[in-house]
């Protein structure tokens, strides 16, 4: 972890200062590491990212046209290539979302003067001319080391269009579709792996039953090969929103476990659709409150993998979690089609929520996606023309890069209670894994807006002789990162904890996100 050599310790004292602030200390909570004999391994996909079709989040985010003065390769920010690189992101999903549902991917090929254009009728009403497509997303994809995930047509396309898109992508031989690739630049086939079946099929993606769903998802993946994909092609229905287990319970019944390999799942922190409640200047009532809806997303994995344990005892079908995130009013002065927000502390603490929430359950979630990578709703990077800054939520998520593909450690504690007017909540979210270089990361996140969360966790057994931390931290839940302040919130060494003859003790401070790494 970079964070933990490169910039100067944050000492904190017994009645803690952190960042200016004095905070009480509640009673310890003790930490108990449970046997982790047949522990999962978290499964690098979880930490996976999302870009739509939707406001500025290709054009002028991810794309500015081979043309542009912004330094690029074929038309990508070379910025946004590095930062997301550095986040090691293990996975794209494009186009949608909604838009998923109204593209037709041929449109998006071939001579960029020829190419027809659309208008994207979820997000905006605006005009898009298909300058950025198939080649440009698998070839960005390649660049960042990250696997490919589409979403197919099923709303508005045919079998046959998604079909062909599988043979265009990934067929090596003769056949008119690998020859229109070849056509069109692209002599190997790029191999993508994962695709989904539709998006929100029960909503945008068709207002379906599940039982009308369950049949055409059967049909779309009947007709699509799994010949040059090593193991074949990993398919995706569209899942669930939020609470509704009876999608889940008709897909599992109804769809044969060889030919489904992922259920999704979507799920927004939002407090009310009708009123969800400002991006910056929120209050603590509104703050409580989407912390509520995102604790919600531990009740939905349980209920889920309930239903998904009945028709799967073996677990061979995985839980993808392929969109969630915070979601509020559109930033002041901006379209409310493009959904554009700012990014807070109080983004910062549902990223560290949800992900350790997804790293305790990696025995059925094996893939996520943060909605969305660039100037959408929870966005890791913001742009504004050739400027970009990284968001709290983008430090979290690099901070939390050190769990992909490591060994999860099992841990069971009673959390201390974040109090608002006659509600609580559990205040902490506590994760902690093993990588392939025996070295252990802890990741603690506290949403309690006044008290620190002090713990102690007996690591006597894995005979760790260092451990460092950093720490995301701010005055107050509503700083955030500006164009004309882009460095206000990161990431800062922390040293304030007690390790004495394996039994660590340390403060996690009010809304903060917290890393431990202990080496041997």
């Amino acid at each position: 972890m970079k964070y933990f050599k490169s910039l100067p310790f944050l000492i904190l004292t017994a009645f803690v200062v952190s960042t200016g602030i004095l905070y009480a200390q509640k009673e310890n909570t003790l930490i108990k590491i449970e046997s982790n004999e047949n522990a999962p391994i978290i499964n690098k996909h979880i930490y996976g990212h999302f870009a739509e079709h939707l406001g500025r989040s290709i054009y002028e985010g991810f794309y500015v046209g081979e043309n542009s003065v912004i330094p690029n390769s074929e038309g990508v920010r070379i910025d946004i290539i590095e930062a997301l690189k550095e986040l090691q992101i293990p996975n794209l999903r494009w186009p949608g979302g909604c838009f998923a549902d109204t593209y037709h991917w041929m449109d998006g090929i071939g001579d960029l003067e020829k190419r027809p254009t659309i208008v994207n009728t979820w997000w905006g009403g605006v005009t898009e001319d298909n300058s950025f497509g198939t080649h440009n997303f698998l070839n960005l994809c390649e660049e960042l080391g990250a696997e490919p995930y589409l979403s197919g047509n099923v709303g508005s396309g045919g079998v046959q269009e998604l079909a062909d898109w599988v043979q265009y992508t990934n067929f090596k031989g003769k056949s008119p579709m690998s020859d229109l690739r070849r056509e069109n630049g692209k002599e190997e086939p790029w191999g993508v792996k994962y695709w989904g079946i539709g998006n929100e099929a029960w909503g945008c993606g068709g207002n379906m039953r599940p039982e009308y769903y369950a049949d055409i998802y059967k049909k779309y993946v009947t007709f699509m090969s799994d010949a040059d994909v090593e193991g074949g092609i990993y398919k995706i229905a569209s899942g669930a929103s939020n609470d509704d287990y009876n999608w889940t319970e008709v897909l599992m019944k109804n769809i044969p476990k060889s030919m489904l390999q992922g259920v999704a799942l979507h799920h927004y922190s939002v407090i009310d659709w009708s009123a969800k409640g400002p991006d910056v200047n929120f209050d603590e009532e509104t703050y409580f409150k989407t912390m509520k809806e995102s604790w919600l997303m531990e009740e939905l994995i349980v209920k889920h993998t309930a239903i998904m344990d009945k028709y799967d005892e073996e677990k061979k079908v995985d839980l993808i979690v392929d969109e969630w995130g915070g979601w509020y009013e559109v930033a002041e002065g901006t379209n409310p089609g493009f959904l554009y927000q700012q990014n807070t502390m109080r983004d910062a603490m549902i990223a560290g929520m949800n992900l350790n929430i997804f790293n305790n359950h990696a025995d059925r979630v094996k893939m996520a996606n943060l909605a969305q990578t660039v100037n959408v709703l929870q966005a890791v990077i913001l742009t504004e023309d050739e400027k970009m800054i990284l968001t709290p939520t983008y430090h979290v998520m690099n901070m939390y890069k050190v769990h992909q593909d490591a060994t999860l450690i099992p841990l069971s504690f009673d959390s201390p209670l974040y109090n608002f007017k006659e509600e609580s909540l559990p205040a902490l979210t506590v994760s902690a894994s093993k990588d392939k270089n025996e070295e252990i990361h802890i990741s603690f996140t506290n949403i309690d807006t006044k008290n620190g969360s002090t713990v102690s966790i007996d690591l006597t057994d894995l005979k760790l002789k260092n451990i460092m931390g950093a720490i995301l931290s701010s005055e107050s839940l509503q700083d955030h990162n500006t164009f004309d302040n882009p460095n206000k919130i990161e990431p800062k060494n922390f040293k304030d904890f007690k390790f004495n003859k394996g039994m660590l003790e340390v403060t996690i401070p009010p809304f903060s996100v917290l890393v431990l790494e202990g080496k041997k």
